[in-house]
């Protein structure tokens, strides 16, 4: 049978509405999982239920990681974070380690993972990290923009058989301290990390690229959706 992942949703507050990027539930689709968007809940026994029906999850990109996550002050006028999406995410994240599902972790993805098990972030790449990589590039976002070492001996590596890679970008903040119990997987060449793994977790991988973008032109993207399916098929 086919695994069902539960994927985080997108949120738009003009619209006070949750959406998706359809290359989030086609990715996982064409790697051979089931997607299904999470509502905003905020009861504990009700997102319990709803883990419980899936197979694996997949925290995806969107508004800011809230500093309050890993106590620190917000930068004034640098931050557009979404309370209820980080409360909930906070739930999930902690029962879905607990319970060792499976967890792959897209741009928002990789910060929040990294923030909710204990390390920090850079707020704002521009005005904490300036450099001449850039990170937030135009449309459109599946031509990569720059190029991330992928550290040898670790997990992406033995998947992707590459040490660098071109990747697409789009973000403002990134990871500044690894979390304890992270190990990264690839580096940017000003240094911001690009990727991290837990190597206590049967799969917990997270990126700081939008594979969702590319997936259709870059067959390293695939991989990465196929590595996460794989691992829930054969996980016993």
């Amino acid at each position: 049978m086919k695994p069902v992942i539960g994927v985080m949703p997108l949120w738009d507050e003009e619209k006070d509405s949750i959406w998706m990027l359809p290359g989030y539930m086609d990715g996982i689709s064409r790697a051979g999982g089931i997607p299904i968007i999470f509502p905003f809940l905020e009861d504990e026994e009700e997102l319990s239920r709803l883990i419980n029906l899936c197979d694996g999850l997949v925290f995806t990109g969107g508004q800011d990681v809230s500093p309050r996550i890993y106590h620190e002050e917000p930068l004034e006028g640098l931050i557009d974070d979404c309370e209820k999406r980080d409360s909930m995410e906070e739930i999930i994240l902690e029962r879905a380690i607990a319970e060792d599902k499976p967890i792959l972790g897209i741009c928002r993805g990789i910060q929040f993972i990294n923030a909710a098990l204990g390390g920090t972030l850079y707020q704002d790449i521009p005005s904490q990290h300036p450099s001449a990589t850039d990170h937030h590039q135009q449309a459109p976002y599946e031509l990569p923009i720059h190029e991330v070492r992928i550290v040898e001996g670790t997990p992406l590596h033995e998947c992707l058989k590459v040490d660098k890679l071109p990747v697409n970008s789009l973000h403002h903040q990134a990871v500044k301290t690894v979390a304890p119990g992270l190990t990264e997987m690839a580096i940017s060449p000003d240094g911001i990390v690009e990727a991290l793994y837990r190597p206590e977790s049967h799969f917990l991988w997270a990126v700081q690229w939008h594979p969702e973008f590319s997936y259709l032109t870059d067959e390293s993207a695939m991989k990465i959706f196929r590595a996460f399916i794989e691992a829930i098929i054969y996980k016993d």
